[in-house]
């Protein structure tokens, strides 16, 4: 798809450009990059989500890259006849709300899920979905700033693990790329004094609370906390010697929200979490990292002990899908 016909399709029109609810780096680089790609070639837009933006990490890079994003409730005189860019999320997925406006375009790195008919998509499996945008301005040789390109090679970076997590050529391809142009002061200043104290009860209760089976780890964390950290988490987990995949699953105020890592062939993330949550709730993702999550009005479904009825959930899905991967 060429990226000079999502201009063509976003001209004469008030243009928002929305990212998935409780937006990580990837997300915000990613709408921050394409907002700034658009401006390029004379298209103004807004940038918005839903949830909070709670994480210190999040808020820095708000505030050093000087992004300006609004929730929901502030969105700006958003009518139905305004269009919408979905960027590192497609519509219809559990984690983005339906706002009133009209969702023209999609740009995007997740499986698709809940097929929909956009007049621009742009849907592509690679690790990150700054690395897109990034191929925007490189294969239309248009002109990149270094505070942008700085947030977009933070977002590559971010979403695939310093390119140990589904990382693909394009994100290598961009991430040079990038590299050329960016500010790379403000990239570094994002790796200094981003975690907050009350982070380390997160870390304490999944400490506290892992149970592992045959390699699968699974950590519950008993208060609300941001859906980032439940994801950093789990990466966390994930690190251990003795886990190959990753079950970390949090209680919030809203149901029980999921993070899931693998590093198993054979064990698709996404998947693992859309099958298990199936009858509770839902939830996608990459091969090697998902989320998920069950609303609190589905929790009695789990019956009186959700921690046994959540592990054996996973536990049975993961040997299905050992066996059928044994099989191929």
């Amino acid at each position: 798809m060429n990226p000079l016909s999502l201009v063509e399709t976003l001209k004469n029109h008030t243009v928002y450009i929305q990212t998935h609810n409780f937006p990580d780096p990837d997300a915000i680089a990613s709408a921050f990059g394409l907002q700034n790609f658009l401006s390029c070639h004379g298209i103004p837009s807004t940038l918005c989500y839903d949830g909070k933006i709670d994480r210190l990490s999040v808020k820095k890079m708000l505030e050093s890259f000087d992004i300006i994003m609004y929730s929901k409730n502030d969105v700006p005189d958003m009518t139905e006849n305004d269009y919408i860019v979905l960027v590192d999320s497609q519509k219809k997925n559990s984690n983005v709300t339906d706002l009133i406006g009209d969702e023209v375009a999609c740009i995007d790195h997740h499986p698709i899920f809940f097929p929909y008919q956009y007049l621009y998509q742009d849907i592509r499996p690679v690790g990150s979905c700054a690395c897109l945008i990034a191929s925007y301005f490189q294969s239309t040789g248009t002109p990149i700033e270094p505070k942008c390109a700085a947030a977009l090679a933070y977002g590559i970076k971010m979403d695939t693990a310093d390119f140990t997590r589904g990382c693909t050529a394009l994100d290598t391809e961009m991430f040079s790329y990038l590299f050329e142009h960016a500010d790379w002061n403000l990239v570094s200043g994002m790796y200094h004094n981003t975690m907050e104290f009350d982070d380390l009860q997160a870390y304490g209760a999944a400490i506290q609370n892992i149970q592992i089976f045959d390699r699968t780890g699974f950590a519950y964390i008993p208060f609300n906390c941001a859906p980032a950290l439940i994801a950093i988490i789990s990466d966390f987990i994930l690190s251990l010697d003795v886990v190959d995949v990753a079950v970390i699953y949090a209680l919030q105020t809203d149901g029980i929200r999921f993070s899931i890592r693998s590093e198993v062939k054979g064990i698709h993330a996404g998947n693992l979490v859309s099958r298990v949550l199936h009858p509770y709730g839902d939830g996608g993702g990459h091969p090697s990292m998902a989320g998920g999550m069950i609303p609190s009005g589905n929790l009695p479904l789990l019956g009186e002990d959700i921690h046994t009825t959540i592990q054996d959930s996973f536990m049975e899905v993961i040997t299905d899908m050992e066996r059928q991967s044994a099989t191929k």
